[in-house]
């Protein structure tokens, strides 16, 4: 495993999410992000075009933005996102096959879960961290609450994550954040108004910053 890319995740502590993001804009709205300092960017796999897109903003950026891909639902999808460039892989689920492959493939995989038990049979597999999801109808507490028991997993809380309890979540034990439509508004990225995506990825950073102490 790349130990500076999931270094990389928890330093930056958001994860934005395209999806469903058009394709001809996606390096316009990654570049919005980065203005904000926002520098981890997965794609969903449901995407349109989404081998594509990670290929294109993988050559296009380089090193400046970690790319990954999204919604990976089987092993056999790993090798694709490494051919196109992809960094790291995320599922809603566990899948004990994805994390294996990825293992395999020397990326970090942050399957899904939900229950302590999930969380657990998930970092016992190999995960490199654990998104939490969906964390919107639970909340801060909820993750507090599971990471008292353990508290060496590394948690990602993902679904319905909004800016209100960003900080919430990070004080609550969280290593970092995955950011939907939240942060990459479809209407913004439709209309073009990078700027706005800009001044959210920011406001999404100084919360966590702020969180976490830092200045």
């Amino acid at each position: 495993m790349h130990d500076s890319d999931l270094d990389r995740l928890f330093r930056t502590g958001v994860i934005a999410i395209m999806r469903r993001t058009e394709a001809t804009l996606a390096v316009e709205t990654a570049e919005a992000l980065l203005a904000g300092g926002v520098d981890i960017v997965e794609v969903t796999l449901n995407t349109h075009g989404a081998e594509s897109m990670i290929r294109a903003l993988a050559l296009h950026f380089g090193e400046r933005l970690l790319i990954g891909a999204g919604t990976v639902m089987a092993a056999d999808a790993v090798a694709r996102v490494v051919d196109c460039g992809g960094r790291f892989v995320v599922s809603p689920h566990f899948d004990r096959g994805i994390v294996e492959a990825a293992r395999h493939r020397d990326l970090p995989s942050l399957p899904g879960a939900f229950t302590p038990t999930e969380i657990v049979a998930a970092w016992n597999a190999g995960a490199s961290a654990v998104k939490v999801f969906p964390i919107g109808s639970v909340g801060p507490r909820y993750l507090r609450d599971v990471l008292a028991p353990l508290t060496e997993i590394p948690l990602v809380p993902t679904g319905g994550v909004n800016l209100q309890h960003t900080g919430d979540l990070i004080r609550a034990g969280a290593r970092g954040l995955g950011l939907g439509s939240d942060l990459v508004a479809p209407a913004a990225v439709a209309g073009r108004d990078f700027d706005r995506i800009t001044q959210r990825a920011a406001a999404f950073v100084t919360e966590i910053c702020s969180a976490r102490g830092q200045t």
